[in-house]
Order: C-alpha cells, then sequence, then structure tokens
C-alpha cells in the first residue's frame, strides 16, 4: 500500500508540474525497464551525456561522425546536439546514428531562431529581441510551433529555447539580442508562447540560462561571469520567468555558468556545478520537476576551474541530468565512477537520471525508431520562414521619434537622397529607394575614409532633398567596439541626421540607437535582410503603420516602451479641426480627476472621436490606489458588458448578414444541448432584446464553495492546469473540464419568467455565444479574433489578455474576497465568465481604449474602416435601432432612454441623440456611438478596484463627460466652415488619410 501511494503520490507531482515529457503509463514503464536492465553501468552514465555532432572551423565545417559513431558502439552515448552544416548532412548523419545506436539517441539542437541558426541551408526566423518588439504574443506562439515543426521534420526532440534571460545590461557580451527584452512580464509571456507553441508539437523545450544570465559583463565562454545580486533581487527580477514558465510545464532547463555568491558562497562555483543552485533553488524552491541540462562543459567559464571530468562530477552532483559537450566521454565517466567510490554519488542517484531520461525518450517518440525524410528536406524547412519572419517585422518595426511629419508617409515624386552606412555598394534596401522615389544614393563602408565622408556631406548640403534617408547596415550584433562602427561613420552618421527632414533607421541591433542621439526622426528595424528593408520601405510609402515598441531602454533618449504608432486607421488631429472646442474639451480633465480624488475610480483612458478622427485620447490616474503603476494610453482594460456589443452581438451581425443565423428562429434550432427545455422555444431576437424571459443572472461559483468554510471544495479546482483542470479561473485556480456540462445544466434547469418582460440578462448572452460558436464552428473568442479584430489591427482586443498581453499593460479589477480571494489581473472580473474559462457572450473581452475605437468607428463608417469592410450599412442601421416597445433595447445594442427630455438624470446623457448606440460595463466602462453627431465616446476604467463602489454611478461621471464632450461640439458658421475645410485638407493632403464619408 506505502509503494502505491508513494507512485501516486510521485505522478501527481510529476503532473502538478505539467511534465507532458514525463508522464508515465505500463506501456511506457515497461519499456524503460527493458532498456534500463540492458545498460551496462558505463553505459548508464553515457546516457546521461550530449555530444557534439559538428562545428565550425574557420570557413569550413567539421563533422564528428566517426567520432560520435565510435561513442556510441563503446558506451552507447544518450545524446547528440546538432550545430553547423547542411539539414541534409545533420539527416544523413542521424538516420545512420540511429540505426547503430542500442538505445535512441537523444537529438538536440541549440536553435533559439529555429534550424536556421544552425543549418546553412535553413533561414533563420527573428532574434528574440525583434519578437521583443511586437505587442502580440501570438505570434511568439506561432514562431514556437513553427520552430516545433522544424524540429520534428528533422528528427529532434529537444530545442534548447527559448532564452528567458532578462537582459537588464545593454553591454552583455553573451545574451544582448538573444533576449526577449528587459520587462520580466513580456519575457515571460513570450516565452512561454513560444515554449507551447513547441510542445504543443512534441518537441521539449528548455529555458536557458537558469537563473539569468542577462545582468552580465562577461562572455562564460571565455571566463566565469560574477552576478552580485541579492536573493530579493534575483526573486524580483531574473527568477520570474523560470518560476512563471515551470508553472506552465516546461520539459527542460538549462543551468548556467555563473558565480552568484547570495545563492552559492563557495569561490569560483559555476552554478551549473551548484547543488544549493540545482538541487535547491531550481528543484526545491521552484519546483521543477523536468530534465535539467548544464550549459557547455567546455566552456571556460568551467573549465578554468574544474576540468575536463570533474566538471561532469559536480555537474551530477549538484542534481542536474544531462551533461551538455562534456568533452571526452571516457574521461568523463572515469571521473564519475571514481566520485562513486568515493561515496560522492551513488548509483542509485544517477540509476534515477537515468529512468527519467529514458522515460522523456518514450514520451517523445522515441520508442519507435525515426527515419527523416531527405525529399525536400531544406525546402521543407524553410517553408514558413518568410511568411512568419514578415509578419514577425511588420509588428516589430519602431518608430522611435518623428519630428519631421513630411517624411512620414514620403509619396512618390520626391526628391530623395538615400545614405547607406556599412555598405559600399547598393543593397535591397537602396535599389527599392531607386526603384521607388528615383533615390540618389551614397555609400560609406566601416573602412571608408574621412575624404569620402566629406564628399557625401558636402553633395547632401548642396542640394535641397525633401526627404533624406539614412540607413545603418552590416553593424556587428555584440556591443563590443560599438557595434563595430568606424568613428568615421559614426561621425557622418551624427551629422546627417541633423539635417532637417533625414529620417534614420538601424537595420540590427536596437542597442546601436544609442548612436543616434538628437536624431529628428528615427526608426529601429531590428534585422538587416531583404524581408524587413522591403517591410521598411513599406513603412516609408504609408502602406505599414509602426506598431513595434522598443524592448529595451539604450539611453535615457530611448527608453523601454518607446514607439510611435502611425495606424492611418483612426488618425489623431486637433479638435477644431473636426469642429470641437478644445478649450470646452479640456473641462473632462477637472471631471476625471475629481471622481479620482473623491474615490470613484483609481484612474481610467477617456477618447473622443469625430468625423472619423481621435480629437481626444487621455489618460488619467494609476492602476490602483497606491499610485504605483500610472495609467497610460495603451493600458487595457476588462471591458465586463462592453463585450455583449463588441464580441457577441458583432458575431450575431455578421452571422445574420451572412444568411446563416435567423433571428425569428429559436435556441433550439441552433443548441442541441437546450432541446425538450423550456429554453428552447425563445428566439434569438428576443433574446437579444433581453425580453425573453432568462433571469438575470445565476451565482454558478456558489455551487463550487464550501458554505462552512468559504473555501472552494475538494476536486473542482486544480492549483495548476493539466489535461483534467484546463480552465483557467484566477492564480493557481483552474476548473475541472466537466464543469463545463454543470454550467449548461444549471441554464437549462433556471427558472423562466414571463415573455414580453425586459430583464437584463446575462443568460442572454451565454446562449448567444454559444450559438455564435455552434455556428460558425469556432469558439467565440477565435471567431471574433479572427473576423474582426485582427482585421482592424486590434492587436489589444481580447479574450483571455495573458495568452497575448504582459501583465503590467493590463489594469487589474477587484480584489475579490468571495470566490477567488485574490486580486484579480489579466483574468475576468465577472465570476460567471471566469467558470467559463474566460470567454463567454456576456464578459470576458479586454481592451484598450483606441483599438476599441476601430471598431465602432467602423460602425460609424458604415461598415467600413481604411479599405477593410466588414458589414453592410443596412445591417449596422437595423441592429442599432429602436427594437422594443417596453425597453430603450436596440439588438444586442444598449439605447439612450426614450424619454431622456423629461429624466433627472438622462441616459446616457441628455444631448446624445436617438440614433446613438453603445453599452456600459459593470467594471466603468462604455461605448457610445452617435452616427447623427458622427460622434464616438469611450471611456475606460477599473472602478471595482480595489473593492465595488458605487460612486461613478452616483456621481453620474461617465455621463458628465459626455455630455461636456457634446457641448464642446462647435455650432458651424460660415467663416467657420470655410477655415476648418481648409485646415482640414491640408492636413489630409499631408497626411494622405482617406477622408471617411459623412454620417450626417
Amino acid at each position: 500500500m506505502k509503494h502505491i501511494l508513494t507512485i501516486i503520490f510521485f505522478l501527481y507531482s510529476i503532473l502538478a508540474s505539467g511534465q507532458q515529457f514525463l508522464q508515465t503509463s505500463p506501456a511506457a514503464q515497461r519499456w524503460v525497464d527493458s532498456t534500463f536492465k540492458h545498460l551496462s553501468k558505463n553505459e548508464k552514465i553515457a546516457q546521461l551525456m550530449v555530444v557534439r555532432l559538428s562545428e565550425r572551423k574557420g570557413t569550413e565545417v567539421a563533422f564528428y561522425d566517426k567520432e560520435v559513431a565510435e561513442d556510441l558502439k563503446k558506451y552507447n552515448i544518450g545524446s547528440v546536439c546538432l550545430f553547423q552544416g547542411k539539414s541534409t548532412q545533420h539527416a544523413a548523419i542521424l538516420n545512420k546514428l540511429q540505426s547503430q545506436a542500442r538505445t535512441p539517441l537523444l537529438v538536440t539542437v541549440d536553435g533559439e531562431t529555429g534550424l536556421g541558426m544552425r543549418f546553412s541551408d535553413v533561414t533563420p526566423f527573428p532574434n528574440q529581441l525583434t519578437l521583443g518588439a511586437i505587442s502580440d504574443a501570438s505570434l511568439a506562439y506561432k514562431l514556437g510551433s513553427a520552430i516545433g515543426e522544424q524540429c520534428k521534420r528533422m528528427g529532434i526532440q529537444v530545442d534548447y529555447a527559448p532564452v528567458v534571460d532578462i537582459n537588464n545590461n545593454p553591454d552583455n557580451p553573451v545574451i544582448n539580442f538573444r533576449s526577449l527584452g528587459e520587462d520580466k512580464y513580456k519575457v515571460a509571456l513570450f516565452a512561454g508562447q513560444i515554449m507551447k507553441g513547441m510542445q504543443d508539437k512534441g518537441v521539449m523545450a528548455c529555458l536557458k540560462h537558469f537563473p539569468g544570465h542577462g545582468d552580465v559583463a562577461v562572455d562564460s565562454h571565455l571566463d566565469l561571469p560574477v552576478i552580485n545580486k541579492t536573493m530579493p533581487q534575483l526573486e524580483e527580477l531574473e527568477l520570474y520567468p523560470f518560476r512563471q514558465l515551470i508553472q506552465q510545464g516546461v520539459g527542460s532547463v538549462m543551468v548556467a555558468h555563473l558565480y552568484i555568491p547570495t545563492i552559492d558562497t563557495i569561490r569560483n562555483q559555476a552554478t551549473s556545478l551548484s547543488r544549493i543552485n540545482v538541487s535547491g533553488l531550481l528543484r526545491s524552491e521552484l519546483g521543477f520537476k523536468g530534465l535539467t541540462f548544464t550549459d557547455a562543459l567546455e566552456m571556460k567559464g568551467v573549465t578554468k576551474f574544474y576540468p575536463q571530468g570533474e566538471a561532469s562530477v559536480q555537474s551530477l552532483i549538484a542534481g542536474n541530468d544531462m551533461l551538455c559537450l562534456p568533452g571526452d566521454v571516457e574521461t568523463s565517466i572515469k571521473a564519475i565512477r571514481k566520485a562513486r567510490r568515493e561515496h560522492r554519488l551513488t548509483w542509485a542517484e544517477i540509476d534515477e537520471k537515468v529512468k527519467k531520461v529514458l522515460l522523456a525518450k518514450y514520451n517523445l517518440g522515441l520508442n519507435k525508431k525515426i527515419i527523416i525524410d531527405t525529399t525536400r528536406l531544406a525546402a521543407g524547412l524553410n517553408s514558413q520562414v518568410t511568411i512568419l519572419k514578415r509578419e514577425i517585422y511588420q509588428q516589430a518595426i519602431t518608430l522611435v521619434r518623428q519630428t519631421d511629419p513630411s517624411v512620414l508617409p514620403l509619396t512618390p515624386g520626391k526628391k530623395v537622397a538615400y545614405v547607406g552606412i556599412g555598405i559600399t555598394e547598393p543593397n535591397h534596401f537602396a535599389k527599392q529607394l531607386q526603384q521607388t522615389y528615383g533615390a540618389e544614393c551614397f555609400y560609406l563602408g566601416y573602412k571608408s575614409d574621412t575624404t569620402q565622408a566629406r564628399a557625401i556631406l558636402n553633395s547632401l548640403r548642396g542640394k535641397q532633398y525633401d526627404a533624406i534617408i539614412l540607413g545603418l547596415h552590416q553593424y556587428q550584433r555584440y556591443p563590443a567596439n560599438n557595434f563595430g562602427i568606424s568613428a568615421g561613420a559614426l561621425q557622418l552618421l551624427q551629422q546627417i541626421q541633423q539635417i532637417p527632414n533625414t529620417l534614420s533607421l538601424a537595420f540590427g541591433n536596437p542597442y546601436a540607437l544609442k548612436n543616434f542621439a538628437g536624431a529628428r526622426n528615427l526608426i529601429a528595424a531590428y534585422e538587416d535582410d531583404e524581408v524587413m528593408q522591403e517591410v521598411a520601405v513599406n513603412v516609408l510609402k504609408g502602406i505599414t503603420p509602426t506598431q513595434g515598441k522598443l524592448p529595451v531602454t539604450v539611453s535615457p533618449e530611448y527608453v523601454y516602451g518607446s514607439g510611435i504608432k502611425t495606424d492611418f486607421n483612426l488618425p489623431t488631429v486637433a479638435p477644431e479641426l473636426v469642429g470641437l472646442d478644445s478649450n470646452k474639451l479640456n473641462q473632462i480633465d477637472s471631471l476625471a480627476n475629481n471622481a479620482i480624488a473623491k474615490g470613484a475610480v483609481p484612474g481610467c483612458v477617456i477618447l473622443v472621436a469625430k468625423n472619423g478622427k481621435i480629437a481626444f485620447h487621455r489618460a488619467y490616474g494609476h492602476l490602483e490606489y497606491n499610485k504605483k503603476e500610472p495609467i497610460t494610453l495603451e493600458t487595457v482594460y476588462d471591458l465586463a458588458s462592453v463585450t455583449k456589443i463588441s464580441a457577441t452581438t458583432m458575431a450575431v451581425m455578421k452571422l445574420f448578414e451572412e444568411g446563416k443565423l435567423d433571428l425569428q428562429k429559436t435556441l433550439g434550432d441552433y443548441l442541441p444541448e437546450v432541446k425538450g427545455s423550456d429554453k428552447a422555444p425563445l428566439t434569438i431576437k428576443d433574446i437579444l432584446l433581453h425580453q425573453a424571459g432568462l433571469i438575470a443572472f445565476i451565482t454558478f461559483y456558489k455551487e463550487t464553495m464550501d458554505e462552512a468554510t468559504g473555501k472552494p471544495k475538494p476536486g473542482i479546482y486544480s492549483s495548476v492546469a493539466n489535461s483534467r483542470y484546463p480552465f483557467r479561473v484566477g492564480e493557481d485556480m483552474y476548473l475541472r473540464r466537466d464543469w463545463a456540462d454543470t454550467l449548461s445544466k444549471r441554464i437549462i434547469q433556471s427558472k423562466l419568467g414571463p415573455a414580453n418582460t425586459y430583464v437584463y440578462s446575462d443568460n442572454d448572452f451565454i446562449y448567444l455565444g454559444k450559438v455564435v460558436a455552434q455556428i460558425s464552428g469556432l469558439p467565440l473568442d477565435e471567431y471574433v479574433r479572427s473576423t474582426f479584430y485582427l482585421p482592424l489591427g486590434m492587436r489589444t482586443t481580447t479574450f483571455k489578455p495573458r495568452e497575448h498581453l504582459p501583465l503590467n499593460s493590463i489594469a487589474p479589477t477587484e480584489y475579490e474576497p468571495f470566490f477567488r480571494n485574490q486580486l484579480v489581473r489579466g483574468d475576468v472580473h465577472d465570476p460567471g465568465a471566469a467558470l467559463f474559462g474566460g470567454v463567454a457572450g456576456h464578459a470576458g473581452l479586454f481592451s484598450n481604449a483606441y483599438d476599441l475605437a476601430k471598431l465602432y468607428q467602423l460602425l460609424l463608417n458604415g461598415g467600413e474602416l481604411n479599405g477593410v469592410r466588414l458589414f453592410k450599412k443596412e445591417t449596422i442601421y437595423f441592429f442599432t435601432a429602436y427594437h422594443s416597445n417596453i425597453s430603450r433595447r436596440g439588438l444586442g445594442f444598449d439605447k439612450p432612454e426614450k424619454d431622456n427630455a423629461t429624466r433627472k438624470t438622462p441616459y446616457p446623457t441628455l444631448s446624445a441623440s436617438e440614433a446613438t448606440f453603445g453599452h456600459t460595463g459593470f467594471t466603468g466602462t462604455c461605448v457610445w456611438a452617435d452616427p447623427k453627431s458622427d460622434l464616438l465616446f469611450i471611456f475606460l476604467s477599473n472602478r471595482v478596484n480595489p473593492r465595488v463602489n458605487n460612486k461613478l454611478m452616483e456621481m453620474n461621471v461617465r455621463g458628465s463627460i459626455q455630455e461636456v464632450v457634446y457641448q464642446s461640439i462647435i455650432k458651424p458658421t460660415a467663416k467657420i466652415l470655410n477655415t476648418t475645410n481648409k485646415l482640414a485638407n491640408s492636413q489630409l493632403k499631408t497626411s494622405k488619410v482617406k477622408k471617411p464619408r459623412s454620417r450626417s
């Protein structure tokens, strides 16, 4: 019995840490036991070794297939690591080695940017620092998935990626551009998505370099870096992404060669060789149950203090499983056996590691022979690279500064000069500039003399150009010697960028932007290949908007998060250009600040758009009353019931327009689960109008809680996610999969009220969300994201924002005392929507104000925005009109009260026309669009933080601010109209923004 309990506990601990590659089964256990019993003592040790298959020597690549084959024959080594060479060369060698292996080889690769990082016939994916400049982590998942597919195609089971080191030292000589950036939340989020993408393809990810290699000034390939940080400092920053991804179930971790005295005081003890670090910090404190790989034991950060053989011994004593590149296999085996005789190691410890490695091999598919298909191998490995690379580049390229509006967008026909620094002849970028603008081009290599630099400068000053494009190319990726940029090149760069109408672009590591101090106009283009150069030209032409943000702080001038969006969907203009009085609009400041001072909200974002242009967009206050984190225009909010119109109603409209949904049909016509119940006859139209008889809401969460203790009932929630508990409800709270059936039953069993009675109900829209999923074949969140948000570039508008956005960009809602007992941040505030896994028809959507404005401006425009058409105008008019004799409702949309003129407190405000449509949200949000005035008003807040209070409603904050907006509308006179039209036409001519059609 005790033995059985031990096994159960072991299995639970593995599942609890999410280790899909260490799950056992009777078949797995049989294979492991059978394989293990045939291993000699030397072979057991060799199973823990990862040997090198190739390396670059000068300009040539040396393969060690003969040496590896000998080690395989003599010692039955466990693993190989792929480095340089062609994919076809590696494939042929691997097929041969696997056929010879008595125990299948675990094939690994050091491929952070995919196999192109190593294979000469495969194009690399973008560097991680480039990925760190984008805002949407879903691309990180696509990248991880694509890398996983490459590895599977190539017979590789483990990729030493992603890098989760937080690069907070600009002079880092070993991590730098390999990091996702300096923000721990973004590093954890994006690395987590890369990891999930790889592991969903059955390839084991490997976090590196534990416990964090980002703040070093020494390359561990050359010496042992020292990090003098306290444990609280490490916990606060370096360890954060490791802790997060261990909880999410990463398969393996690579341990770095660092000397961190606060972890282990033994002088020059590398963390990879430290028992306190590996067995203590990583395994005991962080709870990691997966495989650990050492960083390469041939690196001088280790060999300087521990010669080959002894480094392998110390690594195993520390608690590592796999010894990467231990040097001579025989030497290491002898040293390990000697350590066992000296009782520094035991066979039991070695056996445990071997069985663990064999179990991972089984779960990675190595119980079957792996044969790599070499047919069109390189083409297959390259198949996704360019498409995905372009998508990442388009979202990453960053407009860091713009002083001269005329240089972006840059229309053809202007006189343009191009200066390419770092090149001596036309590259792809220069050729495109010549084709597009007839640009006059100048080049200065890093070995060019000052005479040539002077000649270029004199030529530029001697002619009148509408724009000068300055490109910095082919500089080194690491910061040593200022990235290899010569003094002459630097001097020319600094002189040119001060000339008016000069636009500078840095094609490479963004840390090199430190050389562009005081630049008038500056773009960070993170890579220097033809794809990025094409994206950059499209940015110049105004075809591709800039969306990226600097992932690191370069200098006090260029800090983390810098980046100007040039999204032409909703241009920002002075209020007077769209007929609004800026002095009156400024009254909003006092109303917003008063609401904050009186505790109605800790902060808010307010956006006003008129005639298709943003005239007012300001942020106030902080995310919480502690005033630690200020609100920005980018802050993402839980929209609460604004979800009803921004997701569910939009989906219903689209399906209706496509003829897939009939409003006169019933729930029973679309949802099999309600057939035979009293919910089956309810019509879709009545449900949209909240007059089908469904009760307002059901407190689903109470059924999951113990009334006596106020705590969750055993078995309903898990503290970690796994296949049985997949639905995130809150931090360390994952709901049992089958509970979704219980939620559906409770709605079906709920009491039905009288028809033709207005009862505002969440259950109405829960059902509508289910109808959308049933008809479309996609979950509600996936349908609206692909159909509406992504086509409009609404990157922050999403359900389950923790999968897409850094946590520190999301406003927290309530410190919830009755259900989750935690501060809710990045999880939906509504308890019912939380139990539906964060996706429900009535709540769960998050967004910032700017992205949300795009959706409603599209509706104001009659269904089209900047060339993207999603609706017919007739559909919009139909759904946004009044449709009920017993309420103010439209179809899904809320509307102004019909008797506003006589109400003490008009809703939403007195001046809103009868054509206005929108909604409010419980968390303190609203969106109102008025076609009559072509006016859009958005107010986003988290008024429920830290506790729910009603001051926002009692003070009528939203309505009062909205009324100020209406009162700011300038009544037109002939003189004003003439002046406004001239200003507007002048701005449109400059910006080349298409003037939207009037809706008046």
